[in-house]
Formats: C-alpha cells, sequence, structure tokens
C-alpha cells in the first residue's frame, strides 16, 4: 500500500481532487452519520424538515404577500416556494459547514486525511431540505393548477449553480471559523439578513425600485439573487433574470476559486487551530 507523505513546506494552490476520490468512502460515511443524527433524539424526527419550510413560506407570504402587497404573477405562496427551495439548502450548508471543521476536531487531531471532505459532506444532507421544498412546490403547483413554464429545461443550470455557490460560501466560512471564532455568531445572523435580501418573497425589482441606485448595485451582487430569480423564471417564466445571471455566475466562480484556494493555504495547520 502506498504512503501519504506531508510535507509541511510544500504549499497546496489548490485541492488535490484525485486525493479527495481516494477518500470519498469517508464522505459518504460523514454525509451518512450527519444525516442519522440530525433528528435522532427529536420527537417528531423527519418531520421537523417539513415543518421549518412550511412555517418559514407561511411567514413569508403573510408578510410579503398580505401586509407588503407584493404582486406576482402567480399565487405569492407558490412564487416564495420556489425562491425558498434554493434559498433553504444555501442556507443550511452555508450554517453547517461554519463548524463542520471545529465540531469534528477529534477526528482533524488523530488521523490524516483531505479537511475539505468535512465541508463537503454537509451538501448532501442539505439536499433533504431542498427535495422537500420542491415536493411543497410541485404540491402547490398541482392545487393551483400551473403547469411548468416552457423554460423548466434551465432549471438544472440553476440548481447547479446554487449548489456551487453554497459549497463555496460552506467552504470559505469552514476555513475562517477555524482561525476567528467569532464567525461562529457571524453566521447565523448572515442566514437572518439573506433570508431578506435574496429575493425570495419578492421579484428583484420590487427591492430595486425601492432602493437607491448604490444600494442596488450592492444588492446584485448577492449570488444567490440570480440564482433564485434565474431558477423561478425556469419554473414559472416571466421576465428572464438577464444580465443578472451572468453577475451570479461571475460571483460564484471567484467565491469558488477563491474559497478553496484559501482552504487549502490553511489545511496543513488546522490540527493546530482547533
Amino acid at each position: 500500500m502506498s504512503k501519504k507523505i506531508i510535507d509541511a513546506s510544500h504549499k497546496k494552490i489548490m485541492p488535490d481532487i484525485k486525493e479527495l476520490l481516494n477518500y470519498k468512502d469517508l464522505f459518504y460515511t460523514l454525509a451518512w452519520r450527519d444525516f442519522k443524527v440530525r433528528y435522532a433524539q427529536t420527537t417528531i424526527g423527519l418531520l421537523w424538515a417539513v415543518l421549518q419550510p412550511v412555517v418559514t413560506l407561511l411567514i413569508l407570504s403573510l408578510v410579503f404577500g398580505r401586509f407588503v402587497g407584493v404582486k406576482t404573477d402567480v399565487p405569492h405562496v407558490l412564487f416564495t416556494v420556489a425562491g425558498m427551495s434554493l434559498w433553504t439548502y444555501f442556507s443550511y450548508v452555508m450554517t453547517n459547514s461554519g463548524n463542520s471543521i471545529i465540531s469534528s476536531q477529534g477526528m482533524v487531531k488523530k488521523i490524516y486525511f483531505p479537511r475539505l471532505i468535512i465541508p463537503l459532506s454537509k451538501a448532501i444532507v442539505g439536499f433533504i431540505d431542498f427535495g422537500i421544498s420542491l415536493l411543497i412546490m410541485i404540491v402547490l403547483m398541482i392545487y393551483f393548477g400551473i403547469a411548468p413554464s416552457e423554460n423548466i429545461w434551465y432549471a438544472p443550470l440553476f440548481i447547479i449553480m446554487g449548489v456551487v455557490a453554497a459549497l463555496s460560501v460552506g467552504v470559505w466560512l469552514s476555513a475562517l471559523t477555524i482561525r476567528y471564532r467569532d464567525f461562529q455568531h457571524v453566521v447565523p445572523f448572515m442566514v437572518q439578513i439573506g433570508l431578506y435580501v435574496t429575493p425570495i418573497a419578492y421579484p428583484a425589482e420590487f427591492a430595486v425600485k425601492q432602493l437607491p441606485s448604490w444600494a442596488a448595485g450592492l444588492f446584485y451582487l448577492n449570488p444567490m439573487a440570480g440564482v433564485v430569480q434565474g431558477f423561478r423564471w425556469s419554473v414559472f417564466g416571466g421576465d428572464s433574470p438577464g444580465k443578472m445571471i451572468y453577475l451570479s455566475a461571475a460571483i460564484i466562480i471567484v467565491l469558488l476559486v477563491s474559497g478553496m484556494s484559501y482552504f487549502s493555504s490553511v489545511e496543513d495547520k488546522m490540527a493546530d487551530y482547533v
């Protein structure tokens, strides 16, 4: 059996994909472990995965659909659940990846393996929430008698963009939280703010009209803004996300490359940091 030689003087620029593939069994094991323990000690178990998005959906629909009076081409509750599906996945990966290395510090200190496997494994468990949100959306589409638009073939593209965006931010936060423990408190705050600054329960155009020009520019720097808007367009049709999707794609690529690079630069020192 070949031996792994760890050279502290060798600085990695990007993760070794071949090495990650060699540890795929550990990746699956960590993902399965997270899946089993997520609701293991709760009374209603997996029903929490249904209850949480339903409650969030009702609150957002009440606030933006009733109180604010946001007008949408499809029933507002359906409009909201389409936007919430990708955001739910993004927020789960973002939240759980941030503390993933610290929560696995016992394993990190004892054995060698590509540390990137830990935050990446969180992305698998996040598909539970995403799948449930999609199921709720399909049920509502049947209830309201709304068929998918002719743009539905673009939906997988926006789903992939949302997954990559979640992984990119998750990798960044997992590396930063090790050195700067303040991020353990910052991440929940970021998730709460992101829920309202991402066009989940309102069209992006609605927010832009309410903001000054400089703030509108910052609004589009949110990578999930274009992803959510594009996914909703692919399902229901209407106005396309236009240039906003190209901006979101560019930001996601920058986050992915820079996040992987930064993670690789601190990976060999993680056992010391934790």
